[in-house]
């Protein structure tokens, strides 16, 4: 579990994160919403410690992060998976030693224990048989997928994804989606999702998190999220016609 209280964050006076306090529970996905700006992605910067908040607590199983010392938090981060919005993957490595670069940094796992972990792990997203690709020949979903390889293989116990779906078309999203929902249940992990995807928000939104001007505007789930009144997150996720049937639909 992964708690944030009252958090503050402020460029050059300006203020980014509004006194947001939210719970994010283990095995379930979570999901922040939001529009480009809102502030939102500094929020999970600030949850993995890529940004420095100026108040608050961030509380990974009850365990202040901002409050402990370099080591302390080098412990966490070690827990922490991430996969990011273009996936990140190293043009330079394959496959497989795109997978297992976590392994090598973090750990001091045998050449062989690294392998086994790496075949799992590929297994487990449905990319066997792909080790010796170059990343320049996977498809956008594949590309994905090794992502989150990448993210589990160190068994972690938080997981943080940013846009995952960004740029794959609708079914792909649903695959990635699937997933990233099933790793969250079978391996009882906190997971964290930013996304604008709306397909996700309906499929996967067990708990969902509102950003708007950093404030934290509303929380719910994928069920409650058609009944809301509130106009900025009505405006925000059911802004054309197709959404707006689909809200119809749902509140008959």
């Amino acid at each position: 579990m992964i708690e944030i209280r009252n958090i503050y964050k402020s460029f050059s006076g300006r203020i980014v994160l509004n006194n947001i306090s939210a719970t994010f529970d283990a095995g379930r996905t979570n999901l922040t919403i939001g529009r480009s700006g809102s502030g939102k992605t500094v929020l999970m910067k600030s949850m993995v410690g890529l940004e420095t908040i100026d108040s608050g607590q961030i509380l990974f199983d009850g365990k202040d992060i901002t409050t402990m010392n370099k080591k302390e938090r080098h412990l966490i981060r070690e827990r922490i998976g991430m996969v990011f919005q273009g996936g990140a993957l190293f043009d330079s490595m394959n496959v497989a030693d795109n997978v297992c670069f976590p392994l090598r940094m973090f750990t001091n796992m045998t050449p062989e224990e690294m392998n086994k972990r790496v075949d799992f792990c590929l297994e487990r997203v449905g990319l066997s048989n792909v080790h010796t690709l170059n990343t320049s020949e996977l498809s956008g979903g594949m590309r994905k997928r090794v992502a989150i390889a990448r993210a589990i293989v160190g068994n972690p116990k938080y997981l943080f994804c940013d846009e995952p779906n960004s740029g794959l078309d609708p079914q792909t999203s649903i695959l990635i989606d699937n997933l990233i929902k099933e790793i969250t249940e079978e391996y009882n992990i906190t997971t964290i999702v930013n996304t604008h995807d709306m397909n996700s928000v309906m499929g996967i939104g067990e708990h969902i998190i509102f950003i708007h001007e950093g404030n934290l505007a509303w929380q719910g789930t994928r069920h409650t999220i058609t009944q809301t009144s509130n106009q900025e997150l009505n405006d925000f996720m059911f802004n054309n016609e197709l959404t707006k049937l689909l809200k119809a639909s749902v509140q008959k």
